[in-house]
């Protein structure tokens, strides 16, 4: 093993790749601020990542910025191509440890004379090996649950046997407890241990005692070569163990720890750090012992050893280090960066204060809370029980005087649409459901029905305005140089008014499906165009993973709820002589955007886009006005507010239809719909229909779509480029595959979107941004994007719908065309001309690179839920592939994604009645390239009608063993190409055939677009 004792003067720091549940934005934090800290010391960084979405992924973070898939190879041919001293691992989550691992594996660090950097090698298998990480504990003398690690399903079902139910699977090297669960049964143990042993890269897991029931609490630790060690911070989850962490409520510091706990598992932690040899940040996890009257009624009859025990350690940063940092002020990820290159902690700067070092560990004089934000608003049928597999998408962070402020505070960040944390629905309450079903709390966040600005305008008339005090990481001991902000009631204002010129720049709250880190991309680069151009950037979220709300990104930043309430106090608090500062909200998502009506009723200015243009833009019939009068055709539809207009627009407009609810984002509850039976269903089931909350209607044109994003500064507008999707319309933009430079649009259709984008903008009155999308219905090669292409026949370009704001592909297309489409909206707002800056009008000049976003999912995680691609958003991040050919550039986003198909392995293929006849060249590639094909029986036919050979599935589900997902259960197969039927039966069958595929980790296409690729190549 290579052993770096010199500074290195050169590190490759590898990222977390797409966001998935488990694994989210905080990467890209961590990333973005090690990659400044590196660099504040000299040294050359260079980074791999595939996300796009990220700030990491931005030119001039690092040195030298490598977006492409993270695997061993790859990776291989970097390092040999950019000769790094040392690798930093450990910023990139559980895959940079696990790709750490491999790389030592495959002999790749001793190959090119390369070392790890902040966590040995050893170290990494201590932790994450469940074997040598009891061996360790015992050595050291901490205490751990019985537990016992197996390599096989019979080991495990032996072991079981031995130990009794119920036992915890813990699988070794995953992420967000990926495969693992609490077995109470033997049918649940089984599933939890087959499951968990295929979760596994090393196809291991432990068995462990369960002590669900015990109080779970966290510390975050720091150490440096020199052996200096303290503990940042401490937390208490108030789900007890059983919980994932990333799905409990978490509060900072501990609550209801006496002092000899606190002191216990501080002694604990630090011995753990140093025995394990980790130079930087690690996580560490207890379980400590309930009151005996908890332990009683959980049915606990054994008599524990210890009153606490280790469960696990997390030898890198994490999503607990992220919370720590934003919570105590102290920057975990710059720190751990600079002791990964030789400093100690005594010599590292404070950069909050300036004045203390990092070797002083940091006082909290309030209470931090974070709430987890489940994606169950957009998947009300899927499993909401809390477990040890984490089911979160992203969560917030509020921070208070007490802990019952910060509880009222948290359930208004978590932005659930008017209801409380119950959810309003007695259904949803059961035993283990989420955490607060645990509390006696009715409605949390609430005071009444009145609207928002009638609460805060009778909290005002009672005197009960907020005040904002200093998070600055030593209780007001040293004076803060960079602090940043929290609302509490109190007399003492610390936040007065910035000088000068300044704006407020709106985020987009915590990650969901539909809402993800490219807002936040857009966010920062908001604040440091503005910064750039002399004006005061102010930010206000409440998402702890993100890069905007770290400490150093704007000139201030409020850590508050993103709902009118808080962001009118905040403005007035910035109020000089009744002059507020403008509010940007074009790069929060929906969640700024919403809030520009209320803000504008109330007077406050908005920076950019009017809120009338916002407006015409959202409200259905204005829009169509709108487009009727500029002769811009759009699908034929209206909006409805009962269900007798609905079936009279969609008899009108005919069918198949596409329904979905005004103002909203990632296709929330947007179907297609065939008939009236299905409308009505959806109608009484999916949506509230009310004259305030109307449903819209459109007809449904298959065919292909492509969407720009634009600025427009009055005058002049800009497109750097179009993106043309592979899925047809029908399948949400944020889940279609993308293309930059468009492939296959004649020059007309091209001058046609550019034409209509320009108008739109104009028109509409836009400033800064906005997104179009558009669908090009008509011709042969439109009807079915798998037959040739041919221009000849006339085609008909539409708008699907205009959104006066950032969109989720704007890091995309900047990193493509080198065109800064974030910064140059915020200059215009601030009233520059795109000449001004030098960008003309028009269709930027195509680079010559060809890009593919690729969306990821996290279906693994949340049982019961069908993620078929349609109208309706369900991917949770993404990846780019980037060359100078487009089938280099797919099969780079498609191993980034891990939809990868090697030939000569078993294919399942149960294709649609519809969709056989376009299936038939895809087969015919499959067999061409080795493919062993399976199918189900309609399918089987079709194939060995072709003459190919197929083994055929013979049964169906209901009809026994062995059937269709015998096979991929059983590892015949390794990837599954399975299109959407309406039939009930088949749709059922096809949810299992989904759901065995995500769970036995092999990809699985619903749409042919996908499966082909594009041009008509196949996926091998």
């Amino acid at each position: 093993m290579v052993i770096i004792t010199d500074k290195p003067k050169k590190v490759l720091v590898i990222g977390s790749g797409p966001i998935v549940i488990g694994q989210a934005a905080e990467f890209d934090y961590a990333g973005t601020q090690a990659c400044k800290s590196l660099r504040e010391e000299g040294v050359i960084t260079v980074l791999v990542n595939s996300n796009p979405a990220t700030i990491m992924t931005d030119p001039g973070i690092a040195d030298r910025v490598y977006i492409e898939p993270l695997t061993v190879e790859v990776l291989e041919r970097i390092i040999e191509r950019e000769k790094p001293d040392g690798i930093l691992p450990t910023l990139g989550g559980q895959t940079g440890l696990n790709l750490a691992v491999a790389l030592a594996d495959a002999g790749v660090l001793e190959r090119h004379n390369v070392g790890l950097l902040g966590t040995p090698l050893e170290t990494i298998r201590r932790s994450e090996d469940r074997d040598y990480f009891r061996t360790f504990l015992h050595e050291i003398n901490e205490p751990e649950p019985e537990n016992i690690s197996v390599n096989t399903i019979e080991e495990a079902l032996a072991a079981a046997k031995e130990m009794g139910l119920p036992l915890v699977v813990r699988p070794a090297y995953t992420l967000g407890g990926s495969g693992g669960g609490i077995a109470n049964t033997q049918e649940e143990f089984e599933t939890f241990a087959r499951t968990g042993l295929a979760a596994s890269p090393i196809s291991q897991v432990l068995l462990e005692r369960s002590l669900v029931g015990w109080k779970e609490i966290e510390y975050e630790v720091m150490r440096d070569s020199a052996d200096n060690c303290i503990t940042i911070c401490n937390m208490e989850n108030l789900d007890p163990m059983g919980v994932h962490t990333g799905d409990s409520i978490v509060v900072a510091p501990s609550q209801t720890l006496s002092d000899h706990e606190y002191h216990m598992l501080r002694t604990a932690s630090l011995k753990i750090i140093r025995g394990l040899g980790i130079e930087g940040g690690c996580n560490v996890q207890f379980a400590l012992q309930p009151h005996p009257r908890v332990s009683k009624a959980l049915g606990q009859e054994w008599f524990p050893e210890s009153p606490y025990y280790v469960i696990e350690v997390n030898p890198r940063v994490s999503r607990s280090s992220a919370l720590a940092s934003k919570a105590t002020g102290y920057p975990i990820a710059r720190v751990a960066a600079k002791i990964a290159v030789g400093k100690k902690l005594d010599e590292i700067e404070n950069a909050v204060t300036k004045q203390t070092t990092a070797a002083f560990e940091p006082a909290l004089d309030y209470c931090v809370l974070k709430i987890p934000r489940w994606p169950f608003d957009k998947f009300p049928h899927g499993d909401r029980r809390t477990t040890t597999q984490m089911k979160a998408t992203g969560e917030v962070m509020v921070i208070e005087r007490s802990f019952e402020a910060a509880l009222q505070k948290g359930a208004r960040s978590l932005e659930l649409s008017g209801h409380n944390l119950l959810w309003e629905n007695p259904e949803w309450r059961s035993e283990g459901e989420l955490s607060l079903d645990r509390l006696p709390l009715n409605q949390v966040g609430t005071l009444s029905d009145m609207l928002p600005e009638q609460v805060r305008d009778l909290r005002h008339d009672w005197g009960l305005r907020p005040v904002y005090k200093t998070v600055d990481t030593c209780a007001a001991e040293f004076e803060a140089v960079t602090p940043y902000y929290y609302s509490t009631y109190d007399e003492e204002n610390e936040a007065l008014p910035l000088e000068g010129k300044k704006a407020l720049v709106i985020g987009s709250g915590p990650i969901r499906i539909g809402q993800g880190i490219e807002f936040d991309y857009c966010s920062v680069h908001a604040a440091t165009a503005l910064s750039e151009a002399g004006v005061r950037s102010i930010m206000v979220n409440s998402n702890p993973e993100t890069v905007s709300t770290d400490f150093d990104t704007s000139d201030r930043l409020y850590f508050e709820p993103l709902d009118e309430e808080s962001v009118r106090d905040i403005l007035e608090n910035e109020d000089v002589d009744n002059v507020f500062p403008p509010s940007v909200v074009q790069f929060g998502g929906q969640t700024a955007i919403d809030l520009s009506q209320s803000l504008a009723r109330a007077g406050m200015p908005i920076l950019g886009s009017s809120a009338e243009a916002i407006d015409m833009a959202a409200d259905r019939e204005k829009f169509e006005d709108f487009l009727s009068r500029l002769g811009i055709p759009q699908p034929p539809g209206a909006a409805v507010t009962s269900v007798e207009e609905a079936l009279k627009v969609a008899q009108n407009i005919g069918y198949p239809s596409v329904v979905r609810p005004s103002y909203v984002i990632g296709g929330r509850s947007m179907e297609i719909v065939q008939n009236a039976t299905e409308l009505i269903h959806y109608l009484t089931a999916a949506v509230e229909l009310a004259p305030d909350k109307p449903v819209l209607i459109d007809r449904y044109l298959e065919g292909k779509e492509c969407e720009v994003d634009a600025i427009c500064d009055g005058v002049n507008v800009l497109i750097p480029g179009i993106m043309e999707h592979v899925e047809r319309a029908g399948v949400h933009s944020g889940d279609s595959m993308a293309i930059y430079p468009s492939l296959n649009l004649s020059a007309r259709e091209i001058e046609t979107i550019v034409d209509y984008t320009t108008r739109i903008g104009l028109a509409l009155g836009v400033r800064g941004l906005m997104n179009v999308q558009f669908v090009i219905h008509g011709g042969a090669a439109y009807r079915s994007p798998m037959t040739p292409q041919d221009n000849s026949e006339p085609t008909t370009v539409y708008i699907i719908e205009v959104n006066p704001r950032g969109s989720r592909t704007i890091p995309f297309i900047s990193k493509l065309t080198g065109v800064p489409v974030a910064k140059l909206a915020t200059r215009v707002m601030l009233g520059e001309t795109l000449k001004d800056q030098g960008y003309p009008g028009g269709l930027w000049p195509e680079q010559d690179l060809v890009g593919v976003k690729a969306p990821v999912f996290s279906m693994a995680k949340l049982v019961g839920v069908d993620w078929h691609l349609g109208p309706e958003m369900k991917s949770t991040g993404e990846v780019m592939g980037v060359d100078r050919d487009f089938q280099k550039a797919l099969t780079k986003a498609l191993l980034a994604a891990n939809l990868n198909l090697k030939p000569g392995t078993g294919v399942l293929l149960s294709i649609a009645d519809q969709h056989k006849a376009e299936a038939v060249s895809l087969v015919r590639n499959l067999a061409d390239a080795g493919c062993l094909l399976y199918a189900t029986e309609g399918t089987a036919a079709m194939i060995s009608a072709m003459g190919l050979p197929v083994n055929m599935t013979t049964k169906k589900l209901s009809e026994g063993h062995p059937n269709v997902v015998d096979v991929i259960e059983d590892s015949s197969v390794s990837a599954v190409v399975n299109t959407i039927s309406g039939s009930p039966e088949v749709m059922r069958d096809g949810f299992y055939i989904r759901r065995a595929a995500v769970e036995k980790h092999i990809p699985c296409f619903t749409s042919m677009d996908t499966a082909y690729g594009q041009n008509r190549r196949p996926i091998t």
